[in-house]
């Protein structure tokens, strides 16, 4: 069922303009030379002048740009005018002008509306000659009922939501071949909202391509790149294949960056899950030897009833590493694994440490020495590790400029 007539709320393409901004600006004086005026005449003779007292200064400056951007924005059409608009268009009265449509059909209209409406038919009413007191101009290609659609909204800018939508890829290149930027954006609004399916997506973006409609035409490919695999199987993605093998690479290519930039995201997510992990087992660490954790005892500890978890995420584990460093025969850095991790994480806390020498983590101040010994390329690895680990806790989301890197060198 047809919807009612509906008035377009598409914001004309020519609208009301300023070119600059109201600057207001009061020039410094002297006040030794303002005071004078102001102080009341000691002549005894009297002037009688009916001069208007000044207005007030203003408080502050005010510029116009705010108002540029409400006139562009509401331009209100009274509901009559747009009424008689489409009237005159309907009943045809005084046309000068014969549209003949593809199945020879006539449309009256009026030269000097499509002349100003559209400047390609303003440079065929002045091309066609009269006959019989009538102008003649054919629009090829589109059926009645498109051109009918296209006619009108010259007139009122008025349309009816379900023809519109049948004929929306005709409205769309005529819009474009006479030069009606106004229908064109209402053309790619209902192709971005309702009409665009996988089946069509390749034949539109072709379209939007031809009629110089970038917004549509990128809306279509990132419909092809979030669907690739349905899309690529359709019918229209075969004959784009055989009739235009540039845009198919050109396709291609968008999807591979699209895949590329999504690997990437993933890995820099799991990098920033490496450095919270690195954040939280310095914090329990610190909580360990500082606070002394009651949770963290023999292997057969129960908790009491009354007696609540510790909250440090990474306490647990971080204990069985300590348990282990504590205990191993080798513990010798690059002798085993698991105490190496240890060492590591004990010279990751005394980067970050502000008091090495009143902290009660084991080998704080150790480190510090240490770090005055170790090379400059082990010194720049280092601090881009405690770089990220402090971007990390602080919540910064620089991970994706940072170069992958191992969080345990």
């Amino acid at each position: 069922m047809a919807s009612p007539d509906l008035d377009s709320t598409w914001p004309s393409s020519s609208g009301y303009s300023f070119s600059g901004s109201l600057d207001i600006r009061l020039e410094e004086a002297n006040s030794a030379d303002i005071l004078p005026v102001l102080e009341a005449p000691t002549s005894s003779v009297s002037y009688n002048c009916n001069i208007p007292k000044p207005p007030p200064l203003p408080n502050k400056i005010i510029t116009r740009t705010k108002y540029v951007n409400r006139l562009s924005d509401f331009c209100p059409v009274p509901k009559e005018t747009v009424d008689t608009w489409d009237k005159l268009f309907k009943e045809g009265h005084g046309a000068d002008v014969y549209v003949i449509t593809e199945d020879d059909l006539f449309i009256p209209s009026h030269s000097s509306i499509l002349s100003c409406a559209s400047p390609v038919l303003e440079n065929l009413v002045q091309q066609t000659r009269v006959k019989n007191g009538m102008r003649y101009i054919k629009i090829p290609g589109v059926p009645y009922d498109a051109v009918y659609l296209f006619i009108r909204f010259l007139y009122s800018s008025r349309y009816e939501m379900e023809e519109i939508k049948k004929f929306v890829l005709h409205l769309l290149v005529l819009s474009h071949s006479y030069s009606v930027p106004s229908l064109k954006r209402v053309c790619v609004y209902f192709l971005e909202q309702d009409w665009l399916t996988k089946e069509n997506a390749v034949d539109v973006l072709q379209l939007a391509r031809d009629c110089d409609a970038p917004r549509l035409s990128l809306f279509c490919v990132r419909m092809v790149v979030k669907d690739f695999k349905a899309i690529s199987s359709t019918e229209g993605w075969k004959v784009m294949r055989r009739a235009n093998p540039a845009l198919e690479q050109e396709l291609l290519e968008s999807v591979v960056e699209a895949d590329t930039r999504k690997e990437e995201r993933l890995k820099k997510m799991e990098e920033k899950k490496v450095y919270l992990q690195l954040n939280e087992a310095m914090e329990a660490l610190l909580h360990i030897c500082r606070d002394g954790c009651r949770t963290i005892g023999p292997r057969d500890k129960v908790l009491k009833g009354s007696q609540v978890a510790c909250g440090f995420p990474a306490c647990k584990g971080l204990e069985t590493l300590v348990r282990h460093f504590s205990s191993c025969k080798t513990r010798v850095p690059g002798g085993c694994v698991h105490c190496k991790r240890m060492w590591q994480l004990l010279e990751l806390h005394s980067r970050l440490c502000n008091e090495p020498d009143a902290c009660k983590v084991p080998l704080c101040r150790h480190f510090e020495e240490k770090m005055q010994q170790q090379s400059k390329k082990d010194e720049t690895k280092w601090k881009l590790l405690v770089s990220k680990v402090i971007a990390a806790k602080n919540g910064v989301g620089g991970f994706s400029s940072w170069r992958s890197g191992s969080a345990f060198l």
